[in-house]
């Protein structure tokens, strides 16, 4: 199975929401709905019942193949911007696709496919300049610094990331520098198994930074190629996470000035516009180059991606919707968006 094809299916939730604000948008003001065909099949109650919002935003009204309309004004403008703000798109990201889709369209009769693919093409111009894979660069080690909130799948994406790095033929070294949590420690040691990767630990309770001085002198010993450092993520007292953070970067500039050549920030997705308010604070904690955004497989809140990319623009490498190694993948504009507005 393809990733974009899981993507389409773990992102029903979301698309799913978006489906049935659609069809409830243009049902509630259709121009006209076809009577069905004398040879078309008489659709019972169960069969309309199993139809529901989902059928009728495909256009599957009592048999027939002509699907409602509405003609785009400013209250299906309105009505269009508490779907995408249910979505989890936030309140101005909503407004400003709201705007784009009636330049040209206001006035028109739309069907729900003609919105999605209106939808669909706003949405990926938003996230376009932002679908960016990480960036490999000929610096040995390539430093990694990996940051996020205990519980966003941080440690899980470290482990996906190095096993998909090693299979691309790089040498990677990883520390545990989370040393608060024993459990994400055994985390990346069962990751670092399984991928052939080294996993540098330390004594629970001991400093983040040494671990970071250490695993950069390892790396550079087994002339690795990327060395990926976990993080603590407690936010309960950010003034110590920030201390410790530029503790850690203070560190390995002893070695490399230049390092972290990539702190990539890990968001879960099931924390809707949370997320916007972690992508703010890390970034006031730490120089955050890129996002993850994991778990949209369990979440009907896939549209904070879109928020995210139109409120910072900082580069999205890639997108998670499982747990198996191959559900993380490079994120594509295009196919995210065709996903979330629940297109073919």
């Amino acid at each position: 199975m393809s990733f974009f094809k899981k993507m389409k299916e773990r992102l029903f939730k979301s698309s799913s929401k978006l489906d049935e604000g659609l069809a409830a948008i243009v049902d509630e003001g259709t121009e006209e709905v076809a009577e069905p065909s004398a040879t078309a099949p008489v659709e019972t109650q169960a069969e309309t019942k199993k139809t529901g919002m989902l059928g009728r935003a495909l256009g599957s009204i009592g048999g027939s193949g002509s699907a409602p309309r509405r003609v785009l004004d400013d209250e299906m403008l309105e009505e269009l911007e508490e779907v995408l703000i249910t979505s989890d798109m936030g309140v101005e990201t909503s407004m400003k696709i709201s705007a784009r889709l009636a330049e040209g369209r206001f006035g028109r009769s739309m069907t729900v496919d003609d919105i999605k693919a209106a939808l669909a093409a706003e949405v990926g111009k938003i996230l376009e300049p932002v679908a960016r894979p990480l960036p490999l660069y000929p610096r040995k080690p390539q430093v990694v610094l990996v940051v996020g909130v205990n519980g966003s799948g941080k440690t899980t994406t470290i482990g996906k990331l190095a096993s998909q790095l090693k299979s691309a033929g790089k040498s990677v070294v990883i520390a545990a520098g989370d040393t608060f949590r024993a459990a994400a420690v055994e985390q990346l040691q069962i990751w670092g198994d399984r991928a052939g990767v080294p996993v540098l630990t330390a004594e629970q309770g001991s400093d983040p930074a040494s671990l970071a001085f250490e695993a950069m002198g390892r790396a550079e010993a087994d002339g690795a190629d990327i060395l990926l450092i976990d993080t603590a993520g407690r936010l309960q007292n950010r003034s110590d996470l920030m201390e410790e953070l530029a503790k850690i970067v203070r560190v390995i500039r002893k070695k490399d000035e230049s390092a972290p050549h990539n702190t990539v920030l890990v968001l879960d997705a099931t924390t809707g516009q949370n997320a916007v308010n972690q992508v703010d604070i890390f970034r006031k904690i730490s120089d955050v180059s890129g996002l993850v955004m994991t778990k949209l497989d369990g979440t009907a809140k896939g549209g904070v991606l879109v928020s995210l990319a139109d409120q910072f623009g900082l580069p999205i490498h890639a997108i998670g919707v499982g747990e198996a190694i191959d559900d993380l993948a490079p994120f594509d504009p295009e196919e995210f968006a065709d996903a979330l507005t629940g297109r073919g």
